[in-house]
């Protein structure tokens, strides 16, 4: 029963009213079969009752028995559905994009494996053949592809199993004793493996890459930040400075007004004393006036005379012929008030420039001179941290780095980013050179020191006449002679600043400079001058100022 139940078709179990598998099936004379509630209830509502099918009339309502043999072909076609149906459901249909089974009618289910060799793609179920079968165990399965005759060759027919290196491209058997005969043939595979492990390396290094550019972000969101932190101190630096000099010029423009006004009433108050007083003898003035003229009108001869005596001395004045009230001499109060502030400037200046330069030598480095730069006649210690002149020309190889007239040297080290700053003593000397200058720069006969010759430095001459070489010179005025140099350069500000390390003061800047190429520490220790210029420059430690 089971074996005739395999031949049967799904239409022959369904009911044709319900549309289902028969459910406890009944057959009417006339043959045709139904679920016995299905034919009940349609024979309910027709009379006379006639089959749904050939609508043959039975007048009498025939009696209704279960076919016992059809239903329990049905229970077991039910069942048998049911488990394809449950097979079908663990596989996946088929999506857009997915490679479907070449097997399959109907729905399409999704192909697990593609063969090489039958140029076919299979689902679970028709795969199996090629999983058990030992002729078909032999077959290339790969994942699974479209267009699998692509994997043949279009002049051959045949597959696709070599690779040509040296005209880079797929081959099949008969291309490699044909077409490609003497040419670099390998497996396909071979050549898979290669191209795999250049891929694994080029994704390596483009990992590489990436992570090296993360990095880079990492580094430009950090300088970012140090800008921001560098921005806000110093706008707070700069706010309190500025509020504490407008205190004090307000402080001082107080006392300025305090001070002239106090002698204004002073003034005042002298000029007011001076008037009571007078005001107080022309009251008594006119008091004996007015006795005089009173006495004048008398006709009494004996009273006037009597009278004319105590009033013809005169009352009691002040000689107020030198007496004079002088304007109170302001003369040199504004100029005083104005020094007194300027000394408080320079104290904030002093405090602003000492703050300056404890940042920048922040950015100390090690600086050593470099001994193939030197000029012959210079001599430089064994440490390479003091040059000096020497009287004598050594022999030397004349190299293209080497100065061969002016009496220069250049450090080893050279910086073409960011910042750097070191202190040079130049204590003793009456002549020198210092700053720094391009990789480019002449360095054989006479040189002219200018940015635009590749030199930022300033000078020393008779000493104490300080200059700029700015192309033209700048002359500078320092307060004080500096005994220790500080440089310090911002490569991508453009800023080459120089100090007096210490006094804490700026001594001179070049701005807005445009570097493109390496820049070295630049020394001239200047002619010895028969002793009087014999100290040597001192690349000096720094040490960070409180």
């Amino acid at each position: 029963m089971s074996a005739a139940s395999c031949l049967l078709t799904e239409d022959q179990f369904l009911c044709s009213i319900c549309l289902d598998v028969f459910t406890d099936p009944v057959t009417i004379p006339c043959g045709h079969n139904f679920c016995q509630t299905c034919i009940t209830k349609h024979w309910n509502t027709n009379v006379p009752c006639q089959c749904p099918n050939c609508k043959q009339v039975f007048y009498t309502r025939p009696e209704l028995r279960v076919n016992t043999f059809i239903s329990e072909m049905a229970a077991q076609f039910r069942q048998s559905a049911q488990q394809k149906a449950s097979s079908s459901s663990e596989q996946q249909v088929a999506k857009p994009g997915e490679v479907p089974c070449d097997v399959c009618t109907g729905t399409k289910l999704k192909a697990l494996k593609s063969c090489l060799v039958c140029l076919a793609s299979y689902c679970e179920t028709h795969l199996e053949p090629h999983l058990t079968a030992s002729r078909l165990k032999r077959h290339q399965l790969i994942d699974p592809v479209e267009n699998l005759e692509g994997r043949m060759c279009t002049k051959h027919d045949k597959l696709l199993e070599l690779f040509c290196k040296t005209d880079q491209t797929c081959v099949c058997m008969l291309c490699t004793v044909l077409d490609h005969k003497a040419h670099d043939v390998v497996p396909l595979k071979e050549e898979y493996e290669d191209k795999k492990a250049e891929l694994r390396k080029t994704e390596a290094e483009i990992q590489q890459l990436i992570q090296e550019r993360r990095l880079k972000i990492q580094e430009i969101k950090r300088s970012v930040e140090l800008s921001k932190e560098d921005a806000d101190r110093e706008i707070a630096g700069g706010v309190q400075v500025f509020i504490a000099l407008m205190e004090n010029v307000e402080r001082s423009q107080a006392e300025l007004i305090d001070t002239i006004r106090e002698k204004q009433r002073k003034t005042e108050k002298q000029a007011e004393g001076f008037i009571q007083e007078l005001e107080q003898e022309i009251s008594e003035l006119k008091k004996r006036s007015s006795e005089l003229e009173q006495l004048s009108r008398s006709e009494d001869h004996l009273h006037l005379l009597q009278s004319l005596p105590s009033l013809n001395a005169a009352p009691p004045t002040k000689d107020w012929t030198e007496v004079s009230v002088r304007p109170p001499s302001y003369e040199g109060t504004v100029v005083r008030a104005v020094n007194q502030l300027e000394e408080t400037l320079s104290k904030q200046m002093k405090k602003l420039f000492e703050a300056k330069l404890k940042r920048v030598q922040q950015y100390a480095v090690a600086v050593t001179l470099d001994p193939d730069t030197a000029n012959p006649r210079l001599i430089l210690s064994d440490d390479g941290k003091q040059v000096k002149h020497g009287d004598v020309k050594k022999n030397l190889p004349d190299n293209p780095e080497r100065f061969d007239t002016c009496v220069n040297v250049l450090a080893k080290q050279s910086f073409s980013s960011g910042r750097f700053y070191y202190e040079v003593q130049v204590k003793g000397k009456i002549d020198w050179d210092l700053g720094v200058a391009r990789e480019s720069i002449n360095r054989k006969g006479k040189i002219t020191l200018s940015p635009q010759k590749g030199y930022w430095t300033i000078c020393l001459r008779n000493e104490n006449e300080y200059s700029a070489f700015a192309g033209p010179a700048v002359r500078l005025s320092l307060k004080s002679q500096p005994e220790t140099v500080g440089v310090f350069v911002d490569y991508e500000e453009g800023l080459v600043s120089f100090y007096d390390a210490n006094a804490a003061a700026l001594i001179y800047s070049f701005t807005g400079c445009c570097f493109t190429e390496k820049l070295y520490p630049f020394f001239c220790p200047s002619l010895n001058y028969g002793g009087k210029n014999s100290a040597p420059l001192i690349i000096a430690p720094v040490s960070h100022s409180e």
